[in-house]
């Protein structure tokens, strides 16, 4: 039978090559939250909770201010990379190294080794936090339990190279679809392909320009990626649907304003105040490479784009708050001719670098 217990006077990089070799990936967590919470338990300088595959450990030494330390322990699929190796150079190798079971097993270390620290600590080690965000395990403590969460300051132990990186971007997945007409590929003429319809979205895609906006003297690097496409029927039929899956990292407004029509480095970046919104908007869809935005029937109102329910922008979204990275329900986007462009939403407000 497989080893199942974590020895926490392992030092930092022992004890994280011991948590890769513990399979997490989304969803499979629970072996490695019981590890964790016996592991824990046996501390008796801490209380510790559980919550689905959520385990919270806290001291309560009465201090005058609480840190949380924070991370998630699932990591993405395995791709052939457990259990983990040290290759000759030191190196280890392994699903989950970094991204986060390094910072895992720092704050397992901190918990076992630290139990009079000058600020009472929270421990917590949270579940799905590379999928979809209504899985996030760090939202539903803070949901049922957030009294477990109470602090004064937080460090969520992602991957930094050893640095505090500040700010939290949010983050948007949007579904693009286009459809065309099925025929067979000896008679193409009779068809229309959807895969060809997408190349508009990935070339508008490939030449978008990432703004790197400085808030608060922190520098924020958004992206607009495909990171995804789906599409095609068999070898001799023209396809009539395409799925790309784009993923938007977005920065928060410091101070929304207008800009005028000449600012920023392109059109994507001229904008003006929505009457719904404070916050700016383009002229265009930054993924929408057809449409123009086009007036609300109100007179008051400011120009709308038509592939969205609302305004837009890269700086920030339009139903995002200066602070805000909470997502509006789901939203239509649309073009005409034989392209239908849908938008899902997917919101992450719960680490520093968004990267899950």
């Amino acid at each position: 039978m497989a080893d199942t217990s974590l020895d926490l006077t392992l030092d930092a990089a022992r004890l994280t090559a011991r948590l890769v070799d513990f399979r997490s990936e989304s969803g499979t967590e629970k072996p490695l939250a019981d590890a964790i919470e016996t592991a824990l338990r046996a501390l008796p300088h801490l209380t510790v909770d559980r919550y689905g595959n959520n385990v919270v450990a806290r001291t309560n030494l009465g201090r005058a201010e609480r840190v949380i330390l924070a991370g998630h322990i699932d990591t993405v699929p395995i791709a052939d990379n457990v259990p983990s190796r040290l290759d000759e150079d030191g190196v280890l190798w392994g699903c989950g190294t970094c991204d986060m079971k390094s910072g895992v097993a720092v704050q397992l270390r901190i918990a076992a080794t630290v139990p009079s620290p000058n600020r009472d600590l929270t421990f917590v080690f949270y579940d799905n936090e590379e999928v979809a965000a209504e899985l996030n395990g760090l939202k539903h403590v803070a949901e049922t339990h957030p009294d477990w969460l109470a602090g004064d300051f937080a460090v969520l132990l992602e991957p930094s190279d050893g640095q505090v990186e500040g700010g939290c971007q949010g983050t948007l997945r949007i579904l693009l679809k286009t459809t065309g007409e099925r025929a067979h590929s000896a008679r193409g003429w009779m068809g229309s392909n959807a895969i060809h319809a997408a190349a508009p979205i990935l070339a508008r895609l490939a030449s978008y320009e990432p703004r790197w906006p400085v808030i608060d003297g922190l520098e924020y690097r958004e992206g607009l990626n495909a990171v995804g496409i789906a599409g095609g029927v068999a070898g001799n039929v023209i396809p009539d649907e395409c799925v790309v899956t784009v993923n938007f990292r977005y920065a928060p407004t410091a101070r929304p304003r207008r800009p005028s029509p000449t600012s920023g480095r392109s059109s994507r970046t001229a904008g003006w105040r929505s009457s719904r919104s404070s916050t700016t908007a383009p002229r265009r869809c930054p993924v929408c490479p057809t449409r123009r935005p086009r007036r609300s029937s109100r007179r008051s109102a400011a120009p709308r784009c038509r592939s969205t329910a609302g305004p837009t922008s890269p700086a920030s979204p339009p139903w995002a708050s200066p602070r805000s990275t909470t997502a509006p329900a789901t939203p239509t986007w649309r073009t005409s001719g034989t392209s239908a462009w849908r938008s899902r939403r997917s919101s992450r407000a719960r680490n520093g670098c968004g990267t899950g």
